[in-house]
């Protein structure tokens, strides 16, 4: 069960020295659809943060070769932009101070509600979201995001309104797994009536209008039992 809508793509990587919760870590973001890496002590974090790209880092404080602290203020040394989350079992206001101080973005302390942490999450993945350029093209499709128009083999495709802002959606979360109520809320919004069929109409008419063969989309992929998925594929 997803709690809160996904905003955004999500790599994320776990730096966490207690194996249980690093497994609870990984399998609860998994299952909402992020991609999750782990590390288990501040060497090997600092490393993986350095050499691969990632969207957002839960680092525990007390870890065994390098404390989070340090893995912090080495991470913003070396220009990672990425938000941090520091995860600690300590309470004084004094270390969430000097956290934030060498560069985290917010603070969890343990023990904590996974809905709490997921929501932390996602209000960081907003905050520090890649913002689209104003265009973009996928397949033989362009679209230009200021001018709210769709070129399909260089030629005009007409989209309403809402099959606009569902595409939008779609690219600016590109790779993440969608359920029918995140694409709802996002769309259609929280107050709005429409059900989950009303979403699946709308993806077969982007999908009749955009894909190449609409009955084996290429781009906008069903994921059994679990929504859609927007592919940035060639």
């Amino acid at each position: 069960m997803s709690f809160l809508g996904n905003q955004g793509v999500g790599r994320l990587l776990v730096v966490e020295d207690d194996p249980g919760q690093l497994l609870a870590l990984t399998d609860r973001l998994s299952s909402e659809g992020y991609e999750v890496d782990q590390a288990a002590d501040g060497e090997e974090g600092l490393q993986k943060a350095l050499d691969d790209g990632y969207d957002l880092i839960l680092l525990d404080v007390m870890l065994p070769a390098k404390s989070g602290f340090d893995v912090c203020s080495e991470l913003r040394g070396k220009g990672v932009q990425a938000p941090i989350l520091m995860l600690t079992a300590r309470d004084q206001i004094s270390d969430k101070v000097v956290g934030l101080e060498l560069g985290a973005d917010d603070y969890v302390t343990k023990p904590y509600e996974f809905i709490e942490l997921l929501a932390r999450v996602k209000a960081l993945l907003r905050r520090s979201g890649p913002r689209l350029t104003e265009h973009f093209a996928f397949g033989d499709v362009e679209v230009n995001f200021s001018s709210a128009e769709v070129h399909r083999r260089g030629k005009p495709v007409k989209l309403a309104a809402r099959e606009f802002q569902l595409l939008r959606y779609f690219i600016e979360n590109r790779g993440a797994v969608l359920s029918r109520n995140d694409l709802l809320d996002a769309v259609w919004g929280e107050d709005a009536m429409p059900t989950g069929r009303t979403v699946d109409v709308h993806v077969a008419r982007l999908r009749q209008k955009l894909e190449r063969d609409a009955a084996n989309p290429r781009h906008i992929v069903t994921v059994r039992g679990l929504g859609y998925r927007f592919d940035d594929v060639v």
